[in-house]
């Protein structure tokens, strides 16, 4: 009798099986869509577009990179988690959505809930620069400047709750310093502001800012890592410079709708990963200051997870608001 009872489980069971392998198989049929987002230009951008290159003749198909920014990443996060968890239509996160787990609770998603891991790209430290009109020259300098001027100083970012906005509410809460946060609405903008002036500091991707301060257009004063940066190894840490025990970056990742199936996510993960460890993306990555990341899908979830947990701490520490 219980043997009876189970049966119409098991072929249920057999049947989601059978459906999920041949989602795998056929995958992908068509081209993959990648919603970045945030802006054209910065880290997530020029990160999705090149994975995409090398994406496309392993899959067979193109990787269609689409900037949805707005409202602090919300926007195109939003559309990706209403689109068919087919597999066809993935998100370019980053550690903007872990930490609006905490600084923005009231959004039309939850990340873990309505999403699924994929796979992590990259990570990269953040450099401190300011403009050249600023007297400063070191990191102790532009502490003693923002003590001096409470909230006469300004700093940008590309938006709230992005990395480069909790990278100066964790610079302000450890320096002991109040500084009036800027938010833009891309890191582009906000790069832009801070080379004409209009605002006197960022924390921006190394990546991206490294080439702007050599060629002296901001002056860099650290770096966010542990150690000093192989692309700017004259610049010290911002833990070394003088804010003790600072540390943050930037990392970027990939994750679907939920419900997409487990071997369409794992299949990406694969695809994701040898792209990530060949020795050409290696090298041209640490050039620019970024290093791969590689996890498996179940890996993956527990860094989300713990990520999510970190920034909490950190917008609690910082007092962070989404409305700064």
């Amino acid at each position: 009798m219980n043997l009876l009872r189970s049966a119409p489980r098991v072929m249920l069971a057999a049947v989601i099986l059978g459906s999920g392998c041949a989602a795998a198989q056929s995958y992908p049929a068509k081209p993959i869509r990648v919603v970045v987002p945030f802006g054209a230009g910065g880290p997530a951008d020029i990160y999705a577009r090149y994975l995409g290159q090398h994406m496309q003749a392993p899959l067979g198909q193109p990787f269609v990179v689409e900037n949805r920014p707005g409202a602090g990443s919300i926007i195109g996060t939003d559309l990706v988690a209403k689109s068919p968890p087919d597999g066809y239509t993935l998100l370019l996160m980053s550690n903007t959505h872990t930490v609006n787990e905490s600084l923005i609770p009231k959004k039309p998603f939850v990340l873990m809930k309505d999403f699924v891991p994929v796979a992590p790209i990259n990570s990269s430290d953040l450099l401190l620069v300011v403009h050249p009109s600023l007297p400063v020259k070191s990191v102790k300098e532009l502490v003693a400047l923002a003590k001096s001027k409470p909230r006469g100083l300004n700093y940008a970012s590309s938006g709230n709750g992005t990395p480069y906005h909790m990278a100066g509410e964790l610079f302000k809460a450890l320096a002991g310093v109040d500084i009036v946060h800027i938010p833009h609405k891309g890191s582009g903008e906000a790069r832009t502001s801070t080379m004409s002036g209009q605002t006197e500091m960022m924390l921006d991707a190394i990546t991206t800012m490294a080439p702007i301060a050599k060629a002296g257009k901001v002056r860099a004063l650290g770096t966010t890592g542990l150690q000093r940066s192989t692309v700017m190894p004259e610049v010290p840490t911002i833990s070394e410079a003088g804010v003790k025990g600072y540390e943050t970056t930037i990392w970027l990742g990939i994750m679907a709708p939920a419900g997409t199936p487990r071997a369409v996510t794992d299949r990406l993960n694969a695809e994701i990963t040898k792209v990530v460890n060949r020795p050409d993306v290696k090298k041209t990555w640490s050039e620019q200051g970024a290093q791969p990341m590689t996890m498996t899908v179940v890996e993956f979830e527990k860094y989300l997870n713990g990520d999510i947990a970190k920034w909490a701490k950190v917008v609690k520490i910082s007092g962070a608001r989404a409305d700064q």
